[in-house]
């Protein structure tokens, strides 16, 4: 029989194989904010979106805005009743939250980017 010259792999660990299942599954983030017009309100919305993405999802996500002023054709593809409106499509199941975000705690929870909210 003849000796493999191939480099032995080393299985990886428990540790390591969900390290990289959850890398894998939450590895980008497709979130579409739906704002009407450039209103303080959505602003806000936007502003406190990018600075959740940047401390809790870095170099992990993508926004979408959608100005229903301007396409209100497409809030009907998400069933959009009120404004602003953040839709996370990536990582699935669909999620939504209304409002402008400045409850972090809060969005993160409706993200699922944080289990539960802490005690106050």
């Amino acid at each position: 029989m003849k000796k493999s010259t191939k480099p032995e792999k080393q299985p990886l660990s428990l540790e390591k194989l969900s390290k990289n299942a959850a890398a894998t599954k939450s590895d980008r983030w497709e979130l579409r904010l739906y704002v009407a017009g450039q209103t303080p309100r959505s602003l806000a919305a936007f502003a406190n979106l990018k600075k959740i993405c940047e401390e809790h999802l870095p170099d992990r996500y993508s926004i979408e805005v959608v100005d229903l002023v301007k396409h209100p054709q497409l809030a009907v593809g998400d069933q959009i009743l009120a404004i602003p409106t953040l839709v996370r499509k990536l990582p699935s199941p669909i999620r939504k939250i209304v409002g402008d975000l400045r409850d972090t705690e809060r969005a993160l929870v409706g993200l699922q980017l944080r289990q539960t909210m802490p005690e106050r």
